[in-house]
């Protein structure tokens, strides 16, 4: 069968590491205040020359590189991210051209938090039709430029950067490697929860991030519990067949209740959110390549990605690595 099958992972960071401590010279806050009720440690800020265009299309030279990929053999460029480089054009054609790719299609995906779910998603299908047969999937962030720094609450949890994969169509066994399911949410009722409050066509300005932390707690651990377990039923597959749970990279108290929920053992779970924070649509291609560089996720091995952002809008997607 013709599946799309991950062949290479990369990620990128910005030169700008920030410790808790560092952070709270500036913003009323504390190391342990920030640790206890989230589990950060260290963060990503972009500088003025990084952007999510270079950080993405440094994380696309990683995946290709990994893949033995070369830049002409793309397709197709599908990037998630909810801070573009500007209003338009999409920021996956300036990776294009970045990558010094003369044709292929590209285009942005705006789903927040969940972006990555959703253009695995949509990559995978336009694999599965015919339509591409070599794609790179993007995740980047630069979400320091719409964080509100008096805001400690919520600034404290966000950081840059960016992760990618490439996708290539292959013909495989059924028990070869490949997506084997993914499942895509959204529920636009609970906008007022996790926004941000500007925007062209209301504002005319970017705005900043906005978020009612308890509430979307207790929405994510639902949602993101029912979505891997509805996408392991559409792949034929039960928890205990999972190796490993990538998720998107929120809050480690998320993590750990998500994982409760299913009845998954912790050290199935990747965590990086103590290194990197939340860096949104990035968060879990950036997880991913941490742990299949680390040598902790090996081929054929079962991996669920999973993620849910501002919207809401939740996803997950079963892998055979």
């Amino acid at each position: 069968m013709r599946r799309a099958v991950i062949t290479g992972t990369g990620s990128a960071l910005p030169m700008r590491r920030v410790s808790n401590a560092e952070l709270a010279q500036t913003v009323d806050t504390s190391d342990e205040w920030i640790v206890e009720r989230t589990g950060i440690r260290f963060r990503y800020i972009a500088g003025p020359d990084e952007t999510t265009g270079t950080l993405a299309a440094d994380a696309a030279r990683a995946a290709l590189t990994a893949a033995s990929k070369a830049a002409d053999d793309v397709d197709l460029i599908v990037l998630a991210t909810a801070t573009p480089d500007q209003t338009f054009p999409a920021t996956a054609t300036k990776v294009q051209a970045m990558l010094g790719i003369d044709d292929c299609v590209a285009f942005d995906v705006g789903a927040v938090c969940s972006g990555f779910l959703y253009a695995i998603q949509v990559a995978d299908s336009l694999i599965k039709t015919g339509s591409a047969n070599c794609a790179l999937v993007i995740g980047a962030e630069t979400f320091s430029r719409i964080l509100d720094w008096e805001d400690r609450t919520t600034c404290v949890l966000f950081g840059d950067g960016a992760g990618a994969v490439v996708l290539e169509a292959q013909d495989v066994a059924e028990d070869g490697p490949g997506i084997l399911a993914s499942r895509l949410h959204a529920d636009g009722r609970h906008n007022e929860l996790l926004y941000v409050d500007g925007g062209p066509s209301t504002t005319g300005t970017v705005g900043k991030v906005r978020m009612k932390g308890r509430e979307v707690f207790r929405h994510a651990v639902n949602n993101l519990a029912s979505v891997m377990d509805e996408s392991l039923v559409a792949a034929g597959l039960i928890p205990g067949d999972v190796d490993w749970v990538v998720p998107h990279q929120a809050n480690a108290r998320i993590l750990d209740a998500t994982a409760r929920k299913l009845g998954l053992a912790p050290e199935k779970v990747v965590v990086t959110v103590d290194q990197h924070a939340n860096t949104s649509a990035a968060s879990v291609p950036l997880a991913l390549d941490t742990a299949v560089r680390d040598g902790r996720i090996k081929p054929g091995q079962i991996v669920v990605l999973e993620a849910m952002g501002g919207g809401f809008t939740w996803g997950a997607a079963v892998v055979r690595i």
